[in-house]
């Protein structure tokens, strides 16, 4: 199916009955948020509310709640994307593999990939304010409204170009703190392709021509999302996923513009200007703090005569960003193993906020012929897998050999821990990168885009079983004052207590019982964390920063490679300046269900 607006999509859903129409007066502030977030943690279907309470724009919520809708979206795209993307990464494949790529859908993939430049663009018939548009906010800290599905656009300063733009969905805020009634906040993480033009622009003393494109056909937010290489446009993506050429139009003075969307802001980044932009309730279930960020100088704000204003909140994960990335992961993760050679899989895991924890498998293939085996090419891939992309963006890695189980799967999060648990050896298998930048979310090394890394390998036969229960007789000294303790999954201790790290590991030598658990994690709530394993990977990789809150039992260091020999602790309590978790509003989260069940969406 090839959508040329995004309300052709929302017919479609209309007619499949996958989206159900509120003409119930909604406020953008906090209430829409909470209903969309519930309506997808039910499962339930695309929201358009037509009623906004001081907006004459409808809002479009939970288009990509579930697999299957993403799925029925791009129903007639998928395997045609597969093989494009595959074949973009290795050419030679289709000398091995012709049947698979040598087709009439061939020939459409190339056609589809190119962008077109128009002369009619519906998105141009309307303007408006800033203040005109919805405005969303998710969270009660927020700092003002926010969009939540832009597309942001730009050019090379110095090679322009539709080619060699960059589409990437940062977030934009459009109100609150010091901004003026033209101006945006534009936030953009590092390692993102908007800094690469940006610098680029500040070097030539310039400004930087950005438009911020809403809505349009739904491939547009998957190809500004999509983690495509350097260089290489996401227009073209989303063309071969919309089965359509991308339409742009030229205007005089600003950047191109798509045709199609439903909204669009032009304008630039201002050289000289830098504002505080936030706090914004993010993907990792915290507030990213205020900071400065440069300012978007918005001259117009255009809009299609039947525009619709499509959003989704983020938080704590799983969202309907999980979705997203999850389809991505569906049609781009086999070809992993072509760009990294030895690597067989990598998974990122969605339940802390997908780059705090990976996951890989790969080869360890250096000594065959040593009957010892020990982490080598895994150390390696490794290497490779953090300075990829966004894979760069990790905070741990925990790496197994492929060999030592075929039939392992990195997606398999508690089985793939217990394969690790089994066999790591805590005085070998750690490495660390200190002082280097870290996700610009990520608040946990104390600085902005700043912390640590560690990768975890782990080779060769188990080494322990792993304890699902305390052992007989087992006792803590009793000057700790445990407060509470629990076991979140097998060869896992985790304990309530007040005592500093280091002189709780003080307590106890390598003979210690409690090493039967190689992993003990010291947290504020030992019967939340315990909850599932979801509560687990989060409360542990979202808390923790490798450098500063990795400790171990009869700890040491050899050649500056730090190890222990009994247990690894890991302090994953609150500190002090870690950013606050998200919390509903009691009473919008009242007025929520209350809308919920009288619709019979609950």
């Amino acid at each position: 199916m090839s959508y040329r607006t995004l309300r052709d999509c929302v017919e479609d859903l209309s007619r499949t009955k996958q989206l159900v129409r509120i003409d119930e007066p909604i406020d953008a502030n906090l209430e829409v948020g909470a209903i969309q977030r519930r309506v997808f943690e039910s499962g339930g279907p695309a929201l358009l509310f037509t009623n906004i309470k001081g907006c004459r724009f409808p809002m479009l919520g939970n288009i990509f709640g579930t697999m299957e809708r993403i799925h029925y979206i791009f129903r007639d795209s998928i395997d045609l994307l597969r093989r494009a993307l595959r074949l973009g990464v290795d050419p030679t494949d289709v000398m091995r593999r012709p049947g698979l790529y040598l087709s009439w859908k061939t020939p459409l993939a190339g056609w589809c990939s190119r962008p077109k430049w128009v002369r009619h663009a519906p998105v141009l018939k309307n303007e408006c304010r800033l203040e005109d548009l919805p405005q969303l906010k998710s969270w009660p800290k927020d700092g003002g409204a926010y969009i939540t599905l832009p597309q942001v656009y730009s050019e090379e300063p110095e090679n322009p170009g539709v080619m060699r733009s960059n589409l990437g969905m940062y977030r934009v805020q459009i109100s609150g703190n010091d901004y003026a009634p033209n101006e945006a906040g534009l936030h953009y993480q590092i390692h993102r392709g908007i800094g690469i033009h940006h610098a680029q622009a500040l070097a030539r003393g310039e400004n930087l021509r950005v438009n911020v494109f809403v809505g349009g056909p739904p491939a547009m937010s998957i190809a500004a999302v999509m983690p495509l290489p350097e260089g290489m446009s996401e227009l073209l993506f989303a063309g071969i996923l919309n089965r359509r050429r991308v339409g742009m139009k030229r205007v005089e003075g600003f950047a191109p513009i798509l045709a199609e969307a439903d909204f669009c802001l032009c304008g630039y980044l201002d050289s000289r200007l830098l504002k505080r932009e936030g706090p914004f309730g993010d993907h990792l279930g915290y507030y990213s703090l205020g900071h400065d960020f440069p300012v978007l100088r918005v001259e117009k704000v255009y809009h299609r005569q039947d525009a619709i204003w499509p959003f989704t909140t983020v938080g704590r994960p799983p969202q309907e960003d999980s979705m997203i990335g999850a389809f991505i992961h569906e049609i781009s993760g086999e070809i992993i193993p072509h760009t990294l050679p030895g690597v067989k899989e990598v998974h990122a895991v969605d339940d802390c906020g997908v780059h705090p924890l990976l996951l890989a498998l790969g080869s360890e293939r250096y000594t065959p012929y040593l009957n010892v085996r020990r982490p080598q090419e895994l150390l390696t891939l490794s290497h490779a897998i953090l300075g990829t992309g966004q894979l760069s963006l990790a905070k741990y890695l925990f790496i197994a050999a492929a060999e030592d189980d075929p039939t392992l799967r990195a997606a398999e999060t508690e089985r793939f821990f217990a394969h690790i648990l089994r066999r790591v050896d805590w005085a070998r298998d750690l490495h660390f990168q200190t002082n280097t930048t870290m996700d610009t979310l990520d608040y946990t090394g104390g600085e902005l885009n700043s912390g640590s890394k560690v990768v975890v390998s782990a080779v060769g036969a188990p080494r322990r079983t792993l304890p699902t229960e305390l052992p007989s007789g087992f006792s803590f000294p009793s000057d700790l004052a445990i407060k509470r303790c629990t076991i979140p999954i097998p060869g896992v201790l985790a304990l309530e207590i007040d005592l500093e790290a280091d002189r709780f590991c003080g307590f106890f030598s390598e003979s210690h019982p409690i090493n039967a658990f190689p992993l003990v994690v010291l947290v504020d709530d030992a019967r939340k964390t315990s909850a599932s394993l979801r509560d687990f990977l989060w409360t542990i990789f979202t808390k923790s920063d490798p450098a500063q809150d990795i400790h171990g039992i009869a700890p040491f260091v050899h050649n500056k490679h730090w190890g222990c020999r009994g247990s690894l602790v890991i302090d994953a309590r609150n500190k002090p300046f870690h950013a606050p978790e998200l919390e509903e509003d009691p009473q919008i989260a009242e007025r929520a269900d209350a809308c919920l069940r009288k619709w019979g969406l609950l």
